[in-house]
């Protein structure tokens, strides 16, 4: 079985004499957010959740994310919450990256280690606590749902990503590798939540232009993205958003995998609006 290591969400304030990340950039298509913008200041708290931190990385706004909002955390021994969400019809990914966190739902506690995977379906019951020692953190990946008339919601479940296969993309030589932790013909959900690998030395061979609004928060390794018209450096830590259609490209450097959490809207007609 696989063990994989995650990079540190955050980091204390740079002292004085620091230069300048000169990293971040944010358009109208794309945002590029390196983990050193990810500093003890920039934290947010949430409403009902005890000795908990938030990072908000992607929130719905005007040139950014349209259909979700993406929150590390991190949770003190003994925090949590008995209300973790207080908005109605929003579906949940957990996504935990370090120590344990039990996560009840609908009255059923489940301990949640490193690598732990939970979606929660919108009207689920559910609560969130580090009943530990160890600060546990998480990726929080939050969405409305966009129910469908004549199609039931999904249930919840809990997995690991070392208990999931990694499923090779076509005439890739098992160099580039998708982790599906929902079925894609499984129309009841309407986003995936998936990691995918790229071997060094290989790519996304072609620009991909789509309808699909992706979050990627590069979990190991390094490369480089191809961001509309721009060529950026990433590395373990790093979060990206890409607008519908924006095109996009990748190839993977340095001497291990390149790894990374990616959110995508999918299965649904678009409105009308």
């Amino acid at each position: 079985m696989n063990t994989y290591k995650y990079p540190k969400m955050h980091g204390p304030v740079p002292p004085q004499d620091t230069r300048l990340d000169t990293r971040a950039i944010v358009t109208e298509a794309y945002t590029f957010i390196p983990a050193g913008c990810q500093t003890d200041i920039v934290s947010s708290r949430l409403p009902f959740w005890d000795n908990t931190l938030a990072w908000v990385i992607a929130k719905p706004m005007a040139s950014f994310a349209s259909t979700f909002s993406h929150y590390l955390v991190e949770v003190a021994a003994g925090g949590g919450s008995d209300k973790p969400e207080t908005f109605p019809g929003v579906e949940h990914v957990l996504f935990v990256t370090a120590a344990v966190l039990e996560v009840t739902i609908d009255g059923k506690a489940h301990k949640v280690e490193s690598g732990g995977y939970v979606f929660l379906p919108p009207g689920a019951v559910w609560s969130a606590h580090n009943t530990g020692k160890e600060t546990a953190h998480f990726h929080w990946i939050r969405k409305q749902y966009d129910a469908v008339d004549g199609l039931d919601h999904p249930e919840a479940f809990v997995t690991n990503e070392n208990d999931v296969e990694s499923i090779p993309m076509p005439n890739t030589n098992n160099g580039w590798l998708t982790k599906r932790f929902v079925e894609p013909d499984d129309l009841r959900h309407d986003m995936h939540v998936n990691i995918v690998t790229f071997q060094p030395g290989y790519v996304i061979p072609f620009m991909e232009t789509h309808v699909m609004e992706h979050g990627l928060y590069v979990l190991e390794g390094k490369g480089a993205y191809k961001l509309n018209q721009d060529w950026v450096e990433v590395e373990a830590g790093d979060y990206m958003w890409l607008r519908a259609f924006c095109p996009q490209a990748c190839y993977a450097a340095g001497d291990s995998p390149f790894r990374y959490l990616l959110y995508k809207d999918v299965n649904r007609h678009m409105p009308f609006v």
